[in-house]
């Protein structure tokens, strides 16, 4: 698996997000301490950059397919940019280590409007709905 997205990784060329190194992840989440969320395998913490601005720092669990979700994701989000879509600024590779540094959203995530349950629900219009659907495509 390792070997695969090192594989991937040095034939990008292109590629716009930056490379951290383990050390500089945990130095930005301070010893992962502010945990943000988590799901299936993966934990969110806040991070800070060196420069100034506040991320979200993706530490990607056991991942399956040799690596292909971290392969798909760091190709598809790291070339895409737009007011609609969080920006990937950078991902870690280290051995079983994956992690991957997007903006800080500091609203959270349309998944709670999105993906609701009645207990928790912030719906939305349809018509707000309607608007970040085409804003996003």
């Amino acid at each position: 698996m390792y070997d695969a997205v090192e594989e991937f990784l040095q034939s990008q060329i292109n590629l716009i997000p930056i490379r951290y190194s383990y050390s500089e992840i945990r130095k930005m989440s301070k010893g992962f301490k502010d945990k943000l969320g988590e799901g299936g395998y993966d934990i969110v913490y806040k991070g800070k950059l060196e420069s100034g601005p506040l991320v979200a720092i993706k530490m990607l669990g056991s991942s399956k397919a040799n690596g292909q979700e971290f392969i798909n994701e760091v190709a598809t989000i790291g070339r895409i940019h737009h007011v609609n879509v969080v920006q990937l600024i950078g991902f870690c590779v280290e051995g079983p280590k994956h992690a991957l540094i997007y903006e800080f959203m500091p609203n959270g995530s349309l998944e709670k409007y999105i993906f609701f349950s009645w207990e928790e629900s912030i719906p939305l219009s349809i018509e707000k709905t309607c608007e970040i659907s085409l804003g996003v495509a």
